[in-house]
């Protein structure tokens, strides 16, 4: 088939906006596969922002995972449907690997479950996988009622609802986004990522009839941040490095705000490695706005090692070279003038700087075979 030029973000946008408003969605996968390609797509932006970028189904299906992980707790009491079937094989799977890694009815990061877990991990992200392929991914670009039109993402010819992983090793274990598609989707992350989530707060309240006005904040169990409790961070990073403010220094107590730096609306990292301690003025003030470059490089000046260390010590992932490809991919996929925060009550506008970076090595790993 005849490849796409590559991609403008606008007219990508509009295509995508086409498909979800079609009808419907009888399950939340397709709306999991956009939100995990966007975080993909951030770190991953290529230097030739015009080329073709590999997705590796394995990376893929972790990222989908990790949306769900903390999903599938219940909710008021009950387990939240996230398809109009009986059975939704994505959270349905997630929650049985939730329920056989629990330690004490505390919450595991995925990262740590991972750790612990790896062959039961891996079962997971294989089944997972082959879901995606026969469902999310080779619906992902068509819209009801018969309606064909040209795939805008990936090629998705050789996919079916009934193909096997035999089909998916012969593909090479992943999609390619079109030249452009990779560069475009990262720098439609910011405006995409928010609708996404608001739609599949949309679809999960009317899948589950219990739910109404009243009931707690939904969102914030689906995406906001209490989807982690980040007491035990807190602590650590506290003992690592003072009780202080990250951003201006002032002597922060017990109960101190953890902050992501990075924030948790453009990618999802909780990571220690992207976690701050923060006091209220400078956690709100900074919000979800980008901050200065500066505020990056100190998180990561740290030091890897420290920050492994602290994070080891509560049994806690570091995600230390997701920081690094992320703000890579933040930075160089936003417009000159972008809003940037540089302290409390502070803004300035984004420059664009491509070698800003360029002294962090990154240590990709194999997330098909943890260790």
């Amino acid at each position: 088939m005849s490849i796409p030029s590559p991609a403008d973000p606008l007219t990508l946008g509009q295509h995508l906006v086409s498909v979800l408003d079609s009808g419907a969605r009888v399950a939340t996968y397709k709306l999991a596969v956009l939100v995990a390609l966007l975080e993909f797509s951030v770190e991953n932006v290529p230097e030739d922002h015009g080329s073709a970028v590999d997705v590796d189904l394995d990376d893929l299906a972790e990222r989908v995972i990790s949306l769900y992980w903390r999903q599938v707790r219940d909710f008021d009491g009950h387990y939240l449907r996230q398809s109009t079937q009986a059975r939704a094989t994505i959270p349905d799977t997630v929650r049985e690997f939730a329920r056989a890694t629990a330690t004490a009815g505390r919450e595991t990061p995925l990262d740590t479950a991972a750790r612990r877990n790896p062959g039961l991990f891996r079962e997971m992200i294989k089944k997972v996988k082959l879901v995606l392929v026969q469902q999310p991914l080779h619906r992902l670009q068509r819209v009801p009622g018969g309606y064909a039109g040209k795939s805008f993402l990936y090629d998705d010819s050789w996919m079916s609802a009934k193909m096997g992983m035999t089909t998916v090793l012969a593909r090479g274990n992943r999609i390619t986004l079109y030249p452009g598609v990779c560069f475009a989707l990262a720098r439609l992350s910011s405006l995409l990522k928010p609708a996404l989530m608001l739609a599949w707060v949309d679809d999960v309240r009317r899948k589950n009839t219990f739910l109404d006005g009243d009931v707690p904040d939904l969102e914030g169990h689906l995406f906001g941040n209490s989807r982690i409790a980040l007491i035990r961070p807190r602590a650590a990073l506290i003992e690592a490095f003072g009780p202080t403010c990250f951003y201006c220094s002032t002597c922060v107590g017990p109960d101190a705000h953890v902050d992501r730096v990075l924030p948790w609306s453009r990618v999802g990292i909780d990571g220690l490695a992207n976690l701050v301690l923060a006091c209220p003025s400078c956690n709100t003030s900074k919000s979800q706005l980008l901050p200065a470059r500066s505020h990056v490089l100190r998180a990561l000046d740290r030091g890897r090692d420290p920050i492994t260390e602290s994070a080891a010590s509560i049994d806690w992932p570091v995600q230390f070279d997701r920081v690094v490809t992320s703000a890579r991919g933040l930075y160089a996929s936003q417009p000159e003038g972008s809003p940037i925060w540089l302290g409390r009550n502070k803004i300035t506008a984004m420059q664009v700087d491509f070698s800003w970076l360029n002294g962090y090595r990154v240590d990709l790993p194999n997330i098909a075979a943890p260790e």
